[in-house]
């Protein structure tokens, strides 16, 4: 099992020294990667009073394309995922050449995991559709393999046109492997039919539930002629979860379930500074027998 740390962006600041030494010392606790969340911009007051109320502008987040970039500078081992992209917010072409190039300049180091976003505001400031997400991103999730792996493409859907084009340069992962973020049951089975991995609700815990949705998930890939127990299951234990041993049975029980990426989450911990994020990280990994 792959053991990867969730980047606490939120909390973390904005110097970017503190930044490249954080990531580096991520890399020296011998992390396999780390993961980055999104959003482009939020509004004051929360959207709801469950876990959305913790994404406001209050909150800062650093733009993941350009963070992958200074990351690949900073290290040579650390692998990157997002965690997650909002694909139908964004031009799909130019995701295309923004993850190509953070797929160079790491000499392939990067995982693209996207969803489809929960924040209407966003796609409004983005003069994206909210409502069409769905089938956008399927849409989205095909022309980004061809411009991955293809030098000229020619392609017709219902969102996008390409003739006889494509990107310079392309990645070195031909195609880059594309995860999906996905709660609801639709969803869950869509990363099934399209996706090389699958980001499970990051409060999910290692129970008959998850069993459930896991078994969903991988019926969905078998039914659309794909091996269902070959595709990537990537779970999350936060540091708020008790301590070590709680750690310690929480990794045990996602990997008897068949995870093949676990990610350490640290922020709404209750830390102060990147020293407290990075002594959990520390703790974690020690937990587990890694350190």
């Amino acid at each position: 099992m792959q053991i990867g740390h969730s980047f606490p962006t939120t909390e973390i600041g904005n110097d970017p020294v503190v930044i490249r030494d954080y990531i580096q010392a991520i890399e020296g606790l011998g992390y396999d990667y780390v993961t980055l969340l999104e959003h482009v911009a939020g509004e004051r007051n929360p959207v709801a009073d469950d876990w959305r109320a913790y994404y406001t502008r209050d909150r800062a987040f650093h733009e993941p394309f350009a963070l992958m970039g200074f990351f690949a500078a900073a290290t040579t081992r650390l692998r990157f995922k997002t965690a997650i992209l909002i694909l139908p917010q964004r031009q799909t072409v130019l995701v295309a050449k923004q993850a190509a190039e953070v797929d160079v300049l790491s000499g392939g180091r990067l995982d693209l995991g996207v969803g489809l976003g929960w924040n209407k505001v966003e796609f409004d400031m983005l003069g994206e559709s909210f409502t069409n997400r769905n089938r956008r991103m399927e849409e989205q999730i095909q022309l980004l393999r061809r411009l991955w792996t293809e030098e000229l493409v020619d392609f017709e859907g219902e969102f996008h046109t390409v003739r006889d084009a494509g990107i310079n340069p392309l990645p070195v992962q031909r195609p880059i492997p594309l995860w999906i973020g996905a709660f609801a049951d639709v969803a869950v089975a869509r990363a099934g039919r399209l996706a090389d991995g699958w980001l499970l609700n990051p409060r999910d815990r290692p129970d008959n539930e998850a069993q459930a949705s896991i078994n969903l998930f991988r019926r969905a890939a078998d039914e659309a002629g794909r091996d269902g127990a070959a595709l990537g299951l990537d779970v999350t234990i936060w540091a708020h979860q008790g301590g070590p041993e709680e750690w310690r049975a929480l990794h045990d029980g996602w990997q008897a379930m068949g995870a093949s990426h676990l990610t350490f989450r640290t922020m709404q911990s209750e830390f102060n500074d990147a020293a407290g994020h990075l002594a959990a990280a520390g703790d974690f990994m020690r937990a587990i027998g890694r350190g």
